[in-house]
């Protein structure tokens, strides 16, 4: 499994994610560096978020797999004016990244938001904030200017 690059964030996390008993593998292994999500054992669909029961088949047979953190920006939007939450960071990016194992996966896009373009390859980011794991997408040649 690939090891994603971990970039180390002063702040907090603006908007904590609710860690679940079910959720927990995910960010553990993200805080390891490590991008997972699950897939149905029965009809074999991966899917993102994570989740307990197959929206394809509805099997609760679901496992734990790693993905490939590599993909492209399919679609990207600037974030001028920002919740409250977010107001700091603005301007920013967010995207829909088509990753190399075939899922689509919208997230932060680090990097000069003027000089993104869909279809740029780039791969997943573990940021590392002082209150646990979170994730962007980071186009190859770019600096994360992560505030």
């Amino acid at each position: 499994m690939n090891t994603l690059k971990i970039i180390d964030v002063s702040t907090p996390r603006a908007w904590p994610p609710r860690v679940t008993a079910f959720s927990e593998p995910f960010w553990a292994a993200l805080a390891a560096g490590k991008l997972t999500t699950t897939c149905c054992k029965r009809c074999n669909e991966a899917m993102f978020p994570p989740k307990p029961i197959c929206p394809r088949c509805l099997s609760r047979q679901v496992e734990w797999q790693p993905v490939s953190p590599r993909g492209t920006l399919y679609s990207h939007t600037v974030v001028h004016i920002a919740p409250e939450i977010f107001a700091a960071e603005a301007p920013y990016a967010v995207g829909i990244i088509d990753l190399d194992g075939g899922l689509r996966i919208a997230m932060r896009v680090l990097g000069a938001p003027a000089l993104l373009k869909v279809g740029q390859a780039g791969g997943v980011v573990c940021l590392r904030h002082p209150d646990g794991p979170y994730f962007a997408f980071l186009a190859d040649d770019t600096e994360a200017a992560v505030r």
